[in-house]
């Protein structure tokens, strides 16, 4: 098995759960784009409801993120995701058989209560070796930009043909796929990876809270979400009045995000070559608010908003490929788990936030009050970047680290933080693992001979 590379199982089980989280996350996006749109026939349907059922999900998902994490060190990743999934299939199943808005709600929140995520990713680190687990996850990332991509596509074409409720159908049966993979592909661990790296542990949450760098992160990824599902309570239906048929609005966000997603790449090398993320990081928001106010000023200028559709995709891409990679820059070493989990948490609950006042915001005052809101929140965020830190460029090991006692693990430790290149080093007893965080002049065969690991 080589070293450099992916081994079979781990090319299997990158794959394998880049599907079972695309497709759900397809399901969760293909509303965004139509719901205002096919949902008019719904009893009860105002704008404010149209923006608490597409953020219905969000509301769930915080709530239940770090919870079923935790669930899954207890009782095996594999039954939470079972179960996570075939609740989703059954809210969805809600939703197309709903015929008032209060229904779908309801259909919505339930697709939110299978919050599998944390389970995924702790599945995806059990069953990979720790200098491949950075491209397992990488894999699973594009697959969930990707999923976002084509829900975006997908969504409009398939309710033109079977309406809202063929849409919900859809997705149940994603999920049903989704079991599938998960019950026949996917090996069941036998061991599992250090907690500290994928679940999160409620004894450090506080902790990742206080942590202005960390704070700044899970405020962004709230305002960035909120926005966005906000945008998309508002410009189906600015499209509409801007002359695009609702048939037809695939053929523009299907060219905005192949155009963002090519245009988003020379952002992320500059970045990296120059070391300059966090100054990429402010000029994709500029680009973002320049795009919110150019819809607000602009809303019935199909050019004007299709320009704008771009340079919004262009920011969101950058910032939502970025986030993740900061937080796990930025958070204390053993501790991604905890981290990650506030993040999601934040992402889910600016969802449900951007839904509700989005819906609220069109309903009082329209798009331009919308979109012109989300540019104002994005500001603000901006004006908190200016506290932020150029992340050092650091890699991260776990490795294994077989203690029997503390005096043995300070021994371990003190060994550890006296090698080159180790900026960081903690060992945890309880999960017989040692975590680093290294710069280049790191080694990684004499922590390996400190620690008498062959991992």
């Amino acid at each position: 098995m080589s070293a450099n590379g992916l081994s079979g199982l781990e090319r299997k089980v990158a794959f394998s759960l880049a599907s079972v989280f695309g497709l759900r996350m397809m399901g969760l996006f293909m509303i965004l784009p139509v719901f205002a749109l096919y949902g008019t026939y719904l009893e009860g349907i105002s704008p404010l409801w149209v923006g608490i059922a597409i953020g219905a999900y969000g509301l769930t998902q915080a709530l239940l993120q770090i919870p079923m994490g935790i669930l899954s060190d207890k009782i095996g990743r594999k039954p939470v995701i079972l179960m996570g999934l075939a609740v989703f299939a059954l809210g969805s199943i809600i939703a197309a058989n709903a015929d008032t808005i209060y229904g779908v709600v309801l259909g919505r929140a339930m697709q939110g209560m299978g919050a599998i995520a944390s389970a995924v990713l702790a599945l995806a680190a059990d069953l990979t070796r720790d200098q491949q687990r950075t491209k397992v996850m990488a894999i699973i990332g594009a697959c969930i930009g990707l999923s976002f991509a084509l829900s975006l596509i997908i969504g409009p074409i398939v309710a033109a043909q079977v309406g809202l409720s063929g849409l919900f159908y859809l997705t149940a049966a994603f999920a049903l796929v989704g079991i599938a993979v998960v019950g026949l592909l996917i090996p069941s661990p036998i061991g599992k990876a250090p907690s500290g790296d994928t679940t999160p542990a409620p004894a450090r949450l506080l902790k990742m809270l206080k942590d202005p760098q960390l704070l700044r992160l899970d405020v962004g990824i709230l305002i960035l979400h909120l926005v966005l599902t906000a945008v998309f309570v508002a410009l189906p239906l600015d499209l509409v009045d801007a002359g695009l048929a609702k048939e037809r609005h695939w053929q523009l966000y299907f060219p905005a995000f192949v155009g963002a997603f090519l245009l988003m790449v020379p952002l992320i090398i500059y970045s990296v070559k120059r070391n300059a993320m966090k100054a990429t990081f402010q000029f994709a928001l500029t680009m973002m608010v320049a795009a919110l106010l150019l819809m607000g000023y602009l809303p019935h200028s199909l050019w004007a908003l299709a320009a704008a559709l771009l340079m919004f995709f262009i920011g969101f891409n950058f910032l939502e490929a970025s986030l993740p990679s900061l937080i796990s820059k930025f958070c204390p070493t053993g501790e991604k788990g905890s981290a990650m989990g506030v993040y999601s948490t934040s992402q889910f609950l600016g969802a449900f936030l951007g839904g509700l006042l989005g819906g609220g915001a069109y309903q009082m005052v329209g798009a331009s009050g919308v979109f012109f809101g989300g540019a104002l929140l994005l500001i603000v965020w901006l004006v908190l970047t200016m506290g932020m830190q150029t992340p050092k460029l650091l890699k991260t090991f776990t490795l294994t680290a077989n203690v029997t006692d503390k005096a043995q693990a300070q021994a371990l430790l003190t060994e550890l933080n006296g090698l080159n290149g180790v900026v960081e080093a903690i060992v945890v007893l309880e999960e017989n693992a040692a975590y680093l965080k290294v710069d280049d002049q790191f080694d990684l065969s004499q922590a390996r001979a400190v620690l008498g690991s062959t991992d």
